[in-house]
């Protein structure tokens, strides 16, 4: 009788805990002290949630640039370009944006107005006026925005891998149902392990799977997702006004990335965005500044300031 019941126990607990597997943690203060416990960045606190950025070589004269993450992983996907630019002396800021990492998951609708408008609030606050930015895949949408919004704010624009020039139809319900988010977090493993698709070489980068689990344990992540999924919208109004400003405008491929596949937009691209400098990175996938740094960066810091 004793071991039948310890097995109905354990069953029960072996459930709880697969139920709870993922997002329960919330966002709450004491997250944020633990946070700052173990990471070297800070929290400000914008109109729509606490913000997580890291900043370097505050007083440098040397200029600023500004790094924006994409759809999913938060800011650490740069944390090596954010290092090679600190170690060059410039001015350098990186947070993650809402709904990602350690930044508040706002129960909002996730448009690339609010995510925009998150950067500029938070760059107002640290006193940037004037700044270089470079936008990661999705984040090529959130500094297309910011140019639309604030272009004098604009010194110059790099996107790598960007997603931001695809068409997308027009939605008329943007909701985010809980049937939604449940199917989402079922496919979670799924997920994790497809993360493993934005490299060539994935077998490189062993740790970035079981990175990636932790941000799904983060409650509300699933509804960003969602939600910034449905509020995808076609940017060419953003990237004519960046062509007739003459902002200097960089775009970087990985020569084998099959996540944001360049064929399917290149002529939107060359239309929008005719005046851009390009560049295709060899032996990379979707995220050429991590797999082929050395190539990549040797163009970016050459162009960087320069104008």
């Amino acid at each position: 009788m004793r071991k039948l019941l310890f097995i109905i126990v354990l069953i029960i607990y072996s459930c709880s805990e697969s139920k709870n597997e993922y997002e329960y943690i919330v966002k709450d203060q004491d997250f944020r002290t633990e946070v700052l416990i173990n990471n070297s960045g800070n929290y400000i606190e914008l109109e729509n949630g606490y913000t997580y950025f890291e900043e370097a070589n505050q007083d440098s004269d040397t200029g600023t640039v500004v790094l924006v993450h994409g759809f999913s992983v938060p800011s650490y996907i740069l944390e090596t370009t954010f290092n090679s630019i600190k170690n060059k002396g410039f001015r350098v800021i990186m947070m993650d944006l809402y709904g990602r990492g350690f930044s508040d998951n706002p129960g909002l609708p996730q448009t690339d107005e609010l995510r925009a408008s998150q950067v500029i609030e938070l760059l107002d606050k640290r006193d940037i006026e004037y700044a270089s930015f470079v936008g990661l895949s999705n984040g090529g949408r959130i500094i297309s925005k910011i140019a639309y919004l604030r272009p004098n704010i604009v010194k110059e624009l790099f996107y790598i891998a960007s997603s931001g020039f695809y068409e997308y139809p027009d939605l008329n319900d943007r909701t985010v149902t809980m049937d939604e988010i449940n199917d989402l977090i079922k496919s979670y493993p799924e997920m994790a392990m497809g993360q493993k698709n934005d490299f060539l070489k994935p077998d490189q980068y062993p740790n970035w799977v079981n990175r990636y689990k932790v941000l799904q344990t983060h409650k509300g992540f699933a509804r960003a997702l969602i939600s910034t999924t449905k509020n995808l919208v076609t940017l060419d109004y953003a990237h004519n006004k960046i062509d007739s400003l003459n902002i200097p405008t960089f775009t970087f491929w990985g020569e084998f990335d099959n996540v944001v596949i360049y064929e399917d937009f290149k002529d939107r691209l060359n239309k929008v965005l005719p005046e851009r400098k390009e560049f295709f990175i060899s032996n990379s996938g979707h995220l050429p500044h991590l797999e082929n740094q050395e190539e990549f960066e040797n163009i970016f810091f050459k162009y960087l300031g320069a104008n």
